[in-house]
């Protein structure tokens, strides 16, 4: 397939990857820690409470995300992306009603089932599924809806919050997830007319259990893990550090975040474009030294222009992070069992995810520093830098 000239089908899928993840990850994902300082404020709730629910959420994430892999791989991605779309919206409608800590939970289970069903791990199998050649860039391109998402959400929730109350802005995020990202999904295919080469090919390909028995996996696995924990860690306590503890205004909060987040635009499209012209592995090596380079300028954020260096550069990572996994997994392991290696890699990024912010957070609460929390992320940056450096060059499959 040349994505010089995408097909109808192929553009209908990179349209689709892009409005869901810019819902279910740029809207809920990165919209939700905006509304973290509220939630502390109002209810008086600590800063390891409020980041709790996304390590609560992530946790059951883990415990599915092998069963969601082996349903897409079964069935197909878009039946079940339309239920997770769905859930996500809904959770971040139950969100701005909640009064008491069990509800605030309740809801954000709902919003990592959604986040499960509709966000990278389909999107992944359904843009391998579509592209070959081509397939970092039109992964790029998908994934730009994350970062297009992070960058509105913050100026979205603040104008909404200034004109409604932050109840009714989380309210209304929640509706336009649903209108922005359920229509393309509906109509999009699962696969492409008739089986692609790539797809006959791997009827001889090397089975799951083969996989998992292969350090490559594990290797991969830990990356991820390690580089994923201080990608979150940072992100969920972002808004915390900057309102909190640097007395931030909304609004200054919020432009540092939108800086990131349009940093991170410029992260997919490069690591794409790179993705498709030398080795994935790296690349992954460049976004993981990316990431934990960064973290340290946050110990210098009092002085004028540091965060917005930091915002910059730490924004290219993340633009790459997420988005490399698949793409190293499908050039390892092949498409053919891409939900359901992704499902197990999403498991342990998922407790990766969910135990790292609170962690962070449970740091800053006890020190009353965020130094310690941000050296952990550091540890955790070489430590995935380390172990993906020995991942193998070639497919390991073929």
């Amino acid at each position: 397939m040349n994505f010089n000239k995408p097909t109808l089908g192929q553009t209908k899928v990179t349209a689709t990857g892009f409005l869901s993840l810019f819902s279910i990850v740029g809207i809920a994902f990165y919209g939700l820690p905006f509304f973290y300082d509220f939630w502390v404020q109002d209810y008086g709730w600590s800063r390891a409470t409020v980041t709790s629910g996304n390590a609560f959420g992530k946790i059951f994430i883990g415990i599915f995300a092998f069963f969601a892999g082996w349903v897409i791989d079964r069935f197909g991605p878009r039946r079940v992306m339309l239920a997770g779309i769905m859930m996500g919206g809904i959770a971040l409608i139950g969100l701005s009603m909640v009064t008491m800590l069990w509800q605030f939970y309740f809801f954000y289970l709902f919003s990592a089932v959604g986040y499960m069903c509709g966000g990278p791990l389909p999107n992944q199998v359904l843009i391998s599924r579509w592209f070959t050649s081509a397939r970092g860039k039109a992964m790029g391109i998908a994934y730009l809806g994350i970062g297009i998402g992070g960058m509105l959400v913050p100026q979205i929730a603040k104008k909404l919050n200034m004109e409604f109350g932050w109840h009714q802005a989380l309210a209304l995020l929640g509706i336009l997830m649903i209108v922005a990202a359920l229509p393309m999904v509906w109509f999009v295919k699962d696969n492409p007319v008739g089986a692609s080469i790539e797809q006959k090919q791997e009827k001889t390909k090397i089975s799951l259990s083969h996989i998992l028995k292969g350090w490559p996996f594990y290797l991969l696995l830990i990356g991820s893990m390690c580089s994923i924990g201080a990608v979150s860690g940072i992100g969920q306590n972002l808004k915390l550090f900057f309102s909190i503890d640097l007395k931030y205004t909304q609004e200054q909060s919020a432009n540092v975040l939108s800086l990131l987040l349009a940093a991170s635009i410029i992260g997919r499209l490069l690591m794409g474009w790179l993705a498709d012209r030398m080795e994935k592995k790296f690349v992954m090596i460049l976004i993981y030294t990316i990431v934990a380079g960064s973290i340290p300028m946050l110990y210098f954020a009092n002085i004028p222009g540091v965060i917005y260096v930091f915002a910059f550069i730490f924004g290219i990572g993340l633009g790459g992070d997420y988005m490399i996994i698949p793409l190293m997994a499908a050039e390892l392991f092949g498409v053919k069992v891409m939900g359901r290696i992704m499902g197990i890699i999403l498991t342990f990024d998922g407790l990766s995810e969910a135990f790292s912010p609170m962690m962070v957070g449970w740091l800053r609460d006890i020190g009353g520093s965020y130094a310690n929390g941000f050296a952990s992320l550091m540890i955790l940056g070489i430590i995935g830098i380390i172990a993906v450096s020995f991942l193998p060059r070639k497919k390991t499959s073929e």
